[in-house]
């Protein structure tokens, strides 16, 4: 059993720059494949960036999220910047017991309990 413990969450001005992080139990964390996934209101919830044997950013994200992770303390990141009013979600983290890299939120094993981002125009 994994458990994922989301921070970082809260109320950033548009352009401004947040860091999630992901602090995840086990020990074969390394072996994971790891997603950041958002959900708005009325919206369904999609991955913005992955991370395992390869790494995968959504569109919308690409050049202003980077996703990584440190091994030795079994953590996954998500540094978001240049943050717009449509980024604003409950970001999820995700794992899945193998490194291949999905996007979609059924092939994922274990979720956090999610962090608010929210970003004022």
């Amino acid at each position: 059993q994994v458990q994922l413990v989301e921070s970082g969450g809260g109320l950033v001005q548009a352009g401004g720059s947040l860091r999630l992080s992901c602090a995840a139990s086990g020990r074969t964390f390394s072996s994971y494949a790891m997603g950041w996934f958002r959900q708005a209101p009325g919206k369904e919830r999609e991955c913005v960036a992955a991370i395992g044997w390869s790494t995968y950013y959504e569109a919308s994200v690409k050049g202003r999220f980077t996703i990584s992770r440190d091994n030795a303390k079994n953590t996954v990141y998500l540094q978001m910047n240049s943050l717009k009013p449509e980024d604003t979600a409950v970001y999820y983290c995700a794992a899945r017991s193998s490194g291949a890299v999905f996007t979609n939120p059924v092939r994922y094993d274990y979720w956090g309990q999610g962090t608010q981002v929210t970003v004022s125009s």
